[in-house]
């Protein structure tokens, strides 16, 4: 009885992950994206240099994404990164696009972008706490309120990067 419980968890498990993740080895859009942002700017190619060529790719989303699209995306990013599987997120903002990636050793990073065209600014680095859905929907590994420091010498947020997570996103 244990064993087929077991079977059928591990099954409900994969079929959740492919609903929501899609795999890719090359910058594509996913059917999550509903930014106009290409897939070619700097954040996705910071990200996808993060999470490596098979990494899966849970989405690009913007402030406008449906409830259920960002479900889906950061189910999978939770799901990819509870099994140690590459992965990355996006996000667009107004004014900044924002986004989580993690390696196949189980490592995350965070990128964030401010500005468009040449003039942006991009800043990236370890995360600084667990990964974790935020209110918002979006993934995260900023801790909740935390836009100061986590003790001694931690930043919770990179330098130079503003807390992207504080803000809800409309309904």
């Amino acid at each position: 009885m244990k064993n087929s419980s077991a079977v059928l968890i591990i099954l409900l498990s994969l079929l959740s992950c492919l609903s929501a993740c899609s795999k890719t080895s090359s910058p594509t859009a996913s059917p999550n994206a509903t930014s106009s942002s290409k897939s070619s700017d700097a954040l996705q190619q910071k990200l996808q240099e993060y999470s490596g060529a098979a990494a899966t790719d849970c989405g690009r989303l913007s402030v406008q994404a449906s409830a259920d699209q960002s479900k889906s995306a950061s189910d999978c990013a939770m799901q990819a990164s509870q099994n140690k599987h590459p992965f990355y997120v996006a996000y667009d903002m107004p004014g900044m696009a924002v986004g989580v990636a993690g390696n196949a050793a189980g490592k995350l990073f965070t990128a964030q972008s401010q500005g468009t065209g040449p003039s942006a600014t991009l800043t990236s680095g370890d995360c600084p706490s667990q990964l974790r859905v935020a209110s918002s929907g979006r993934v995260t590994c900023l801790a909740p309120g935390d836009m100061g420091s986590m003790g001694a010498g931690h930043a919770a947020v990179p330098p130079g990067m503003s807390n992207p997570h504080g803000a809800t996103v409309p309904k």
